[in-house]
C-alpha cells in the first residue's frame, strides 16, 4: 500500500448499498443533468466514507502491522458517536450527508483520532504542502497543516460523506433534489460511528482493510 487513511464507513446494509450504488456511476436518477459517472470520479476512487485520518505515507519504519495495531488499539479507547441523523448539505459546490445534532462531540472525536494516529505518517514534503493549496488556506489551517499534515483537523474538522464532484452552479440544485429521492428512505437516525476504518491506497485506489470497533 502507498497510503493509509482512518476513515467512517457505513456497515453493511440498505444505507451502504445505496451509497456504493451511486458511486458505482451505475444509478439512472430522474432528473439528473448529466449521467451519475460524470459527477461521482472524484468520491469514486476513495469510496463512500468520512474522513477521520487524511491519507497519509507511513512513517519510516512503520509497517501494516504496526499500523493495524495503532489503530485497533485507538478504537478500544474510543467511545461511539451518536448524532441525530445525516442531512444532504452544498458545501461549496460538492454535495455531501453531514451530521445534524453532535456538533461538539465530532470535534473532539475527529481530534483524537487525529493525536492518536500522528506517529503513524511520515512528515509532508514539499510537494505534498503544495498539493493542499497553502496559499489558498487560513493561517490556522496553515499552522494545523504543519504540525498535523492536513489542514482541515481540530477546530477547522468538519465530518462530511461526499457524494459528487464539484458541480456547476446551474446543477447543483438539481442533483441535490435526486440526491434527496434517492437517499431520504435509507438515511439512518440516529447516525452512529460506531468503528473506525482502515483502508489502504494501491494503484487501483482505496480499499478497506478492517474494520474496528469502537468500544472505549
Amino acid at each position: 500500500m502507498k497510503r493509509y487513511a482512518v476513515y467512517f464507513a457505513p456497515r453493511p446494509g440498505e444505507f451502504a448499498d445505496r451509497a456504493a450504488g451511486w458511486l458505482s456511476g451505475g444509478v439512472a436518477l430522474p432528473g439528473l443533468p448529466r449521467p451519475a459517472a460524470e459527477i461521482t470520479g472524484d468520491p469514486r476512487r476513495y469510496g463512500f466514507h468520512g474522513t477521520l485520518r487524511a491519507p497519509f505515507r507511513p512513517a519510516e519504519g512503520m509497517d501494516q502491522r504496526r499500523i493495524e495495531g495503532t489503530v485497533g488499539d485507538l478504537a478500544r479507547r474510543l467511545a461511539p458517536v451518536s448524532c441525530e441523523g445525516l442531512r444532504l448539505e452544498n458545501l461549496h459546490g460538492f454535495l455531501a450527508l453531514t451530521p445534524v445534532g453532535c456538533e461538539a462531540a465530532m470535534l473532539e472525536f475527529g481530534a483524537m483520532v487525529v493525536e492518536g494516529t500522528d506517529t503513524l505518517r511520515a512528515p509532508l514534503t514539499e510537494a505534498e504542502i503544495a498539493r493542499r493549496r497553502p496559499e489558498r488556506l487560513t493561517s490556522r489551517q496553515r499552522a494545523l497543516l504543519q504540525v498535523w499534515g492536513y489542514p482541515h483537523v481540530m477546530e477547522e474538522f468538519r465530518f462530511h460523506l461526499t457524494l459528487t464532484d464539484r458541480l456547476p452552479e446551474a446543477e447543483v440544485a438539481p442533483v441535490m433534489a435526486a440526491l434527496d429521492r434517492y437517499f431520504t428512505p435509507v438515511l439512518p437516525r440516529p447516525f452512529l460511528i460506531e468503528d473506525l476504518c482502515l483502508f489502504g491506497e494501491d494503484d487501483a485506489g482505496f480499499h478497506l482493510l478492517h474494520r474496528y470497533a469502537l468500544t472505549g
